[in-house]
């Protein structure tokens, strides 16, 4: 459902540490020609291969991204949330979506479409340079994800994650989140193993007084020791 509202699209996009580069004057600009739109729980925003035509800033709200194996197993490669852009590439580009994109949480986004955007970046390069820096992000992580999948065991994987995951907003390097919610299945899927393998190995790190599964979540009991698994080859 597409509404603009009350919202300030200017203040939603200064948010967004790709927009934040931008002046007063070229947000403003960029917001006349943005529009809001409200996804709820679980709906899909776009799929892979469908047209690109605009780039979206979360405003409220996470979303998911997610792409299929030729076996059909389900990967997901990020969670984003308010402050986060997505479907950058297809939009600069002018090709079909990369990826799979679904709202985990009722989202309120900030949509920019392909033509009024190119326009944009013609007059303000910093806003190219934000996009570019941007884009070296996401590659860097998807080398740092094969080089994972491809040549590290599965527990020095799941460790890594889990250390990622409790840094993710809403917590922090300085203060990492002590619980996490993501099911065991979610897991899998983010570091392209099966659930079953990953609840043997959370098991086998309860059983060290690791971790803790409790009522749906699973709880980080050693940090440090993570962290040595983490670092092994």
């Amino acid at each position: 459902m597409d509404v603009d509202g009350d919202f300030n699209k200017e203040k939603l996009l200064s948010k967004s540490f790709v927009f934040e580069a931008l002046d007063g004057q070229a947000r403003q600009e960029l917001a006349s020609f943005a529009y809001v739109k409200r996804v709820t729980s679980g709906e899909t925003i776009f799929t892979m291969g469908a047209p690109g035509q605009s780039m979206m800033a979360i405003a409220e709200g996470t979303v998911r991204v997610t792409m299929l194996t030729p076996s059909a197993r389900e990967i997901t490669l990020n969670d984003m949330q308010a402050g986060d852009v997505f479907g950058e590439i297809a939009l600069l580009d002018g090709g079909e979506r990369s990826a799979n994109v679904k709202a985990l949480t009722n989202c309120t986004l900030v949509v920019l479409e392909r033509r009024s955007l190119l326009d944009v970046l013609q007059r303000n390069p910093e806003l190219s340079v934000r996009l570019i820096e941007l884009l070296c992000q996401r590659v860097r992580r998807s080398d740092e994800r094969m080089i994972e999948i491809a040549f590290l065991e599965l527990p020095v994987r799941l460790a890594r994650l889990l250390l990622r995951l409790t840094e993710a907003a809403p917590g922090s390097p300085d203060r990492p989140l002590k619980k996490l919610s993501q099911s065991q299945s979610e897991l899998a899927s983010m570091i392209g193993n099966t659930r079953e393998n990953v609840n043997r190995c959370l098991r086998k790190w309860q059983k060290a007084d690791l971790i803790s599964l409790q009522d749906g979540w699973l709880i980080i009991d050693d940090r440090e020791a993570l962290e040595d698994i983490a670092t092994s080859d």
